[in-house]
């Protein structure tokens, strides 16, 4: 490993070549070495917006990371501090999430997820015997070296790793991701190495059915069936999988962290080191769909949360809100949402050392997003993303039936009582409520043309938080005229949607000035 200079330039050593990726802070970039033409993934920091604190943070990772050489850890090679820069470089890894490639597999067995968490605690273990504690074990840290098959799974991002001698137990701060977090931290006691096994407890739960064992939407209750281990083996799922997988779930996920397994331990379970003969080898099909499913949460939660971030809005970990004594309570935006104590000054919420991947190129893709929950038939759809906007466009062309059929109370359920429209109609009055409408169905909509067909063209969905959208499209409209003449006129519509008790409604209309009617040939 190189040892870093002081008097050494990164440029003098390495060539930069294409954005992988970009964080709040910095920004990771493919590197080429001058002196050997290898590749590698150089993470430059920018420390003119890092605090103390956090420059701290940089240095106890770099610092950790030149201590852990293992086939299944991401390697640091290189660490060159300059005036307003830090480059961290690392192995480049080109494989992709680990929890993505198995989505992408033909084949997926109880055996191939062995395999897997017994990857995953091999790096473990090498970090536990170095005195290093990962603390933030979760599938965005999980990696693959390259997109060969049967490549090495490799454990990245040491921003959270602490220094823990032995088997020393302390309260090292309140650091993590909640889905993920251990009782012990959660309950604020001392704690150490077997926090990772924990993590890996919960991976593995995740690996065998794809989806998590402590799930809520609410922050609090997810931290209370974390405290006591409230997780199950729900059917049908969970009757596919062996008793021996089950028992080193169990092992892992043992509340108190003095009787929890440890690495070594887990190494030498049947299921892992004698998996030939114990695992399943069938193909669990419904895993790798509930995955897919779990994948596409995490990856729009992760981009919505880089958003906040960049724009400084608030921290990516965490923000407080005050009870009424005054105290502060820490609560997550998100379970997949990395935590840190320290990351909270003064009643404000800042930013801090961003965990954008360190190694990993991705294309922004488009995403259909639902909410992980106790089985994959309760998946429900997120509040975020193109998941939402699907909703809404749902909503909208809900609304357009109801009016080309004429169903006047389907259209009442789909708008506010106090719905305000600008139509040409109206000769450009605003109007208000329902009445307006009410005449159109009574009298127009379904009576004057038969084989009426609407299609939405170009929706663009605007989100404006959780409980408020707007929708822009240009509505095509086909119809029989009186004169059995088919026709269709065109119009520029915009509708602005409000979610209440869980209910979207239509509270506003705005219709351009219809195109002459035409006849088709």
């Amino acid at each position: 490993m190189a040892a870093p200079a002081a008097c050494t330039r990164f440029s003098d050593n390495y060539d930069l070549k294409e954005e992988l990726g970009k964080g709040a802070f910095s920004v990771v970039r493919r590197c080429v070495q001058k002196s050997t033409g290898l590749e590698f993934a150089a993470k430059i920091i920018n420390t003119k917006k890092l605090s103390a604190r956090d420059f701290q943070k940089l240095e106890r990772e770099a610092r950790i990371c030149r201590k852990l050489q293992h086939p299944n850890i991401v390697r640091l090679h290189d660490s060159i501090q300059e005036e307003h820069f830090h480059y961290l470089v690392f192995d480049l890894v080109t494989g992709g999430e680990l929890f993505e490639d198995i989505v992408a597999r033909e084949f997926y067995s109880e055996a191939d997820a062995s395999h897997c968490i017994q990857q995953i605690l091999e790096s473990v273990h090498h970090c536990h015997s170095n005195g290093v504690v990962h603390r933030d074990l979760k599938p965005e840290n999980l990696l693959l070296a390259s997109k060969a098959k049967g490549a090495a799974v490799k454990l990245a991002d040491f921003g959270l790793a602490i220094e823990v001698p032995g088997e020393q137990q302390a309260w090292f701060g309140f650091a993590g991701t909640p889905g993920y977090l251990s009782p012990e931290v959660l309950k604020k006691e001392p704690y150490g190495k077997p926090v990772d096994i924990w993590a890996c407890g919960v991976i593995l739960y995740i690996l065998l059915v794809g989806y998590p064992p402590f799930w809520d939407e609410d922050q609090h209750r997810l931290y209370a069936q974390i405290k006591i281990g409230a997780y199950d083996y729900p059917s049908p799922e969970w009757d596919t999988v062996t008793a021996e997988a089950k028992s080193l779930i169990n092992e892992m996920l043992t509340v108190n962290p003095s009787k929890r397994i440890t690495a070594s331990e887990a190494l030498k379970h049947p299921w892992i080191c004698q998996r030939e003969r114990v695992a399943s080898m069938v193909h669990r099909q419904e895993t790798v769909d509930c995955l897919k499913k779990f994948n596409a949460r995490r990856k729009l939660k992760g981009a919505i949360l880089t958003t906040m971030l960049a724009t400084r809005n608030f921290s990516s970990r965490s923000i407080i809100t005050k009870k009424g004594d005054g105290s502060q309570v820490k609560e997550s935006t998100d379970s997949s949402t990395t935590l840190e104590d320290d990351d909270i000054k003064e009643d404000k919420v800042k930013g801090g050392v961003d965990r954008s991947s360190t190694v990993i190129a991705k294309e922004p893709e488009e995403i259909r997003i639902v909410c992980p929950n106790k089985t994959c038939s309760q998946l429900s759809t997120s509040s975020y993303g193109s998941a939402r906007k699907q909703e809404i466009i749902k909503m909208t062309e809900q609304l357009i039936e109801a009016i080309n059929t004429g169903d006047y109370e389907a259209y009442t359920k789909i708008c506010d009582p106090h719905l305000t429209a600008f139509e040409p109609e109206a000769l450009g009055n605003l109007v208000e409520g329902m009445d307006f409408h009410k005449f159109y169905f009574d009298n127009v909509l379904g009576k004057n043309c038969k084989a009426l067909n609407t299609t939405i063209l170009n929706p663009h969905v605007h989100l404006m938080g959780d409980e408020a959208a707007c929708i822009a499209y240009v509505r095509l409209t086909q119809y029989m005229d009186k004169q059995g003449q088919a026709s269709t006129h065109q119009s520029e519509e915009t509708r602005v949607w409000h979610k209440r008790d869980n209910k979207w409604q239509n509270v506003h209309f705005h219709r351009s000035s219809v195109t002459p009617s035409f006849a088709m040939k």
